[in-house]
């Protein structure tokens, strides 16, 4: 018996983005390849808009080759974050409905014209949200969410530094850290991405390229340091991350846009004031639907009611995805990256 119900699984092909070797941006290879049909407890999504994130590069250059929470088997379609709309619907994906507009994310395959995903990680879209913010808000907004809900759950009295704040996840977690009641310390590296961070909220930015921040931030505490750090630029950054934590603060390294941190000397965080130090995947905050769907919940709300506003750096066709990569390794995006597949 076909299991499947909506479009007809008729063999066909689909545009898609595929890594065959893992490298630069040129790696991106723009090719047809055959369109997927849904196997049990999945759903196929017609994809609208795919997000770019940090995630892909690390996937496409190779960093994340030994992960086993986010396999890369060469050759892949790339692309962890979309929006679209229910295409064909596997036995047991529970009651997903063809035409039914949905985002996801932590589900490979986006860079597509249709993509495979598990229906326990579907999130259906309200009316009032357009497809470019759901897919904006799925991977990074998510990580916004369980940073300043869940690593480290934010209230009154709190003071956080972010890193990037112009950035995708960045200007996220300024205008949640805020609705939570902290006080937020930002790093930036141009008077332009200032100027964005202010507008949403930070109480203090620093020009990272023009001074050291680390003097700045013992300054502003008065030299107590900060509760937390969220810091998605890693190599350049994290040594004088620790330093800034107050005493067994938390430092909450989330990315590496300026390389990969090996390793941290046990002592060193005693040496900064017995402090913690962690580094997680977002997957571990996204275990299951329930978990997924209460984040989403939260972030819809927050954009329907007008306290939380998604910036859109620029929407790219899915054959300019190398352009996209490139921009995003550059440090040149003020706000999510997107490829229009549609």
């Amino acid at each position: 018996m076909n299991s499947r119900i909506g479009s007809d699984a008729v063999a066909a092909t689909m545009p898609a983005v595929a890594v065959d070797a893992f490298g630069g941006p040129d790696a991106l290879v723009l090719r047809d390849v055959p369109r997927p049909a849904p196997g049990p407890g999945e759903v196929r999504v017609k994809v609208r808009r795919a997000g770019v994130n940090y995630i892909d590069v690390y996937m496409r250059n190779g960093t994340y080759a030994r992960s086993h929470t986010y396999p890369t088997p060469l050759p892949m379609i790339l692309g962890m974050e979309g929006a679209g709309a229910v295409d064909a619907v596997g036995e047991g994906a529970g009651a997903w409905r063809p035409g039914t507009r949905v985002a996801w994310c932590l589900s490979r395959g986006a860079y597509a014209g249709f993509a495979i995903v598990p229906a326990w990680k579907l999130v259906a879209v309200p009316d009032a949200i357009a497809d470019d913010v759901a897919c904006a808000l799925m991977l990074q907004g998510s990580t916004a969410h369980y940073l300043t809900h869940s690593a480290y759950p934010l209230a009154a009295g709190h003071t956080c530094l972010v890193h990037a704040g112009a950035g995708g996840v960045g200007q996220l977690l300024i205008q949640l850290a805020k609705a939570r009641g902290a006080v937020v310390i930002t790093t930036v590296g141009s008077d332009d991405k200032a100027t964005i961070a202010t507008g949403l909220g930070a109480d203090h930015v620093i020009r990272y390229r023009d001074v050291d921040f680390a003097p700045v931030v013992r300054e502003l505490t008065q030299g107590r340091g900060v509760d937390v750090v969220y810091d998605s630029v890693g190599r350049d950054t994290l040594a004088r991350s620790l330093e800034v934590l107050r005493r067994r603060g938390l430092c909450v390294l989330f990315g590496a846009s300026s390389g990969a941190v090996e390793s941290i000397a046990p002592l060193a965080l005693a040496e900064a004031g017995s402090v913690f130090f962690t580094r997680p995947h977002l997957a571990d905050y996204m275990a299951d639907a329930a978990e997924i769907r209460a984040r989403a919940a939260d972030l819809f709300a927050a954009i329907a009611a007008g306290r939380l506003r998604v910036a859109i750096d620029r929407t790219l066709p899915l054959a300019r995805a190398a352009v996209a990569h490139r921009a995003i390794e550059a440090r040149e995006t003020r706000g999510k990256l997107l490829l229009a597949v549609d």
